[in-house]
């Protein structure tokens, strides 16, 4: 793998239009934190796979023009070309193309709002890292999330977008803790593959398997620390109550499995320390996850990944405590 690599980059160097679709790639495979086209390659396949066997081929449309529009905007505002190459102002474009169309019905219009949502992600990832930097944490999704929240919210004013209260999934309903049953083995797996996949919006155990395989194919660590954030998350709000169906469908495991991988592989250093540490980050996030899709009910939008956004801020600011941890 490592040859198709060095052979990919010496093609990127001397092809502009590769260098562009490497971009895009590597934007991609940010999303859970890698700097890898190959990952990149396979989380797209998982999300064409998720979404056409989901008979939702607006969403997989909404997130290639998402990514595709937010590095543009990025090569526009002339931001700093390390982090374009790394794909740094792509990741929030995506995953803003992939909501939408989850979210709203599809029109002309819809299409025009990815573009807009996508190209303000960048600017929000600009001044977000400008305010972060402050206190040494990245911006991870808060682009993302900030953004969408906005133009979800908005959609409710606009007619040609939506005009009633959009069609928002189960996320946004007000927990049951009296519809809690036994989960049956099968009811396990599918909470913990979809966790993995619901990082991309796919609630599909295919595509979660092959989003395990972009994450294998960049780091192993990483692919494993999602599955035991996916395993982590289902248990603990099982344990905890939380309605079987939510925990089925990984609406509460997605944001724990970024939460996994980001304090356990990518800020710090892999060790039994670290590994306890992103533990507790994790069942803290299935704690603000079910807290934030109560508090939003009434608003009628999704947490999306803002649970893990703000666990793992909190989880990063002691970072005086583990200096001898830090990972890149």
């Amino acid at each position: 793998m490592s040859g198709f690599l060095e052979t990919w980059h010496r093609w990127c160097a001397a092809s502009g239009a590769l260098r562009f679709v490497d971009i895009n790639l590597r934007g991609t495979g940010q999303v859970m934190f890698q700097n890898n086209p190959i990952t990149g390659a396979l989380f797209l396949i998982a999300i064409a796979w998720g979404s056409l066997a989901g008979d939702a081929p607006e969403v997989l449309i909404g997130g290639l023009l998402g990514l595709v529009s937010a590095t543009l905007t990025a090569l526009w505002l002339r931001v700093d070309k390390e982090g374009l190459a790394a794909g740094l102002y792509g990741y929030n474009g995506i995953l803003v193309g992939l909501a939408l169309p989850t979210f709203l019905p599809p029109s002309a219009l819809l299409w025009c709002y990815v573009v807009l949502g996508a190209g303000v992600s960048v600017v929000a990832m600009l001044g977000t890292v400008n305010v972060t930097r402050t206190w040494r944490v990245s911006a991870l999704t808060f682009p993302f999330v900030l953004t969408t929240w906005v133009l979800l919210l908005a959609a409710f004013a606009f007619s040609g977008l939506s005009g009633n209260v959009p069609p928002f999934s189960a996320e946004i309903e007000p927990l049951e803790p009296g519809a809690s049953n036994p989960l049956d083995l099968a009811g396990f797996l599918a909470g913990i593959l979809k966790s993995i996949s619901q990082v991309f919006l796919k609630g599909n155990g295919v595509s979660a398997l092959l989003f395990l395989a972009g994450l294998a194919a960049s780091s192993v660590p990483a692919a494993m620390f999602a599955v035991g954030g996916a395993v982590l998350a289902v248990s603990s709000a099982h344990l905890f109550g939380a309605e079987s169906a939510l925990i089925s469908a990984g609406l509460l495991g997605f944001s724990p499995v970024l939460t996994a991988i980001a304090l356990g592989t990518v800020f710090y250093r892999p060790s039994p320390r670290v590994v306890a540490y992103a533990a507790l980050g994790t069942l803290f996030t299935v704690v603000v996850q079910a807290a934030m899709i109560v508090a939003f009910a009434p608003l009628g939008i999704p947490a999306l990944t803002a649970p893990f956004v703000l666990t793992s801020w909190l989880f990063l600011l002691p970072q005086q405590h583990f200096a001898s941890d830090a990972g890149h």
